[in-house]
């Protein structure tokens, strides 16, 4: 049976006792009823994973020991969605959930001109990040910014494959997936696609307005691909799913 699995950020390779915050030693001792010589475990969000044994059972400052440390190693690309701010909080709640579960390394809030609500609870949103890696049981947590206006991120991005996820009917935009997948015909060696999967992906997904006509040329010039994520017209949250699982399964 697996062990219960907790995040606690400040700790490392060098960290050998732990006392771990009220909320987590209320649900350790509290609701799973653990005892002091127990095992659980720990991340820290970072790819390190930690066996711990607890020592202290007080169920607001628990104690833990450190028996085991490893490293696990990220063997996805960086995947980084960048999608638009949407009014209802629980839509991008629900995207920040799965987007994590599925495997996104990076989440950024964008600000468009469309986008109607700026506001955004940074640390509400992160703790949904958290429970969702706890509950996938990964030990990397998906880096969150605080949100960012489009035009600042577009001319700023360095990622090596960038994408655009637009609404506008236009003759050269291409299936995410055509885009993604290497053939023959496209001139490239297939013997190459490993190693262009590995490649840093990131895609712009806009609010529910959709991009501007100018937002779009200002993201083709800087070298942004259009690319389409089917044939339906899809919310701004569901669009950020589809796009997350294209590119993560495009990488596997």
């Amino acid at each position: 049976m697996a062990l219960p699995f907790f995040y606690k950020e400040d700790i490392d390779l060098t960290t050998t006792q732990v006392v771990l915050d009220e909320d987590t030693s209320k649900h350790i001792v509290q609701v799973l009823r653990m005892k002091t010589g127990e095992k659980l475990q720990l991340t820290n969000g970072k790819g390190n994973l930690f066996t711990a044994e607890i020592k202290d059972d007080n169920r607001k400052k628990c104690v833990v020991t450190i028996i085991n440390k490893s490293e696990i190693k990220n063997p996805k690309p960086k995947i980084t969605i960048a999608i638009s701010l949407v009014k209802n909080n629980t839509r991008l709640e629900w995207f920040l959930e799965k987007a994590t579960e599925i495997g996104v390394t990076e989440i950024i809030p964008l600000i468009c001109e469309r986008t109607e609500k700026t506001a955004f609870k940074f640390d509400r949103m992160k703790s949904i990040l958290v429970s969702a890696m706890l509950q996938s049981q990964q030990a990397w947590l998906p880096v969150l910014h605080e949100p960012v206006k489009f035009v600042t991120l577009v001319n700023q991005a360095k990622q090596e494959q960038k994408f655009i996820a637009h609404c506008e009917d236009e003759n050269n935009k291409v299936s995410l997936t055509s885009k993604l997948i290497l053939s023959e015909a496209e001139g490239l060696n297939p013997s190459t696609y490993p190693e262009r999967s590995r490649r840093a992906k990131l895609i712009l997904i806009g609010p529910e307005g959709d991009f501007t006509t100018t937002e779009i040329e200002v993201a083709l010039k800087n070298n942004f691909t259009p690319v389409a994520l089917g044939e339906t017209r899809l919310r701004t949250e569901t669009a950020g799913i589809v796009a997350a699982t294209l590119l993560c399964i495009s990488t596997t």
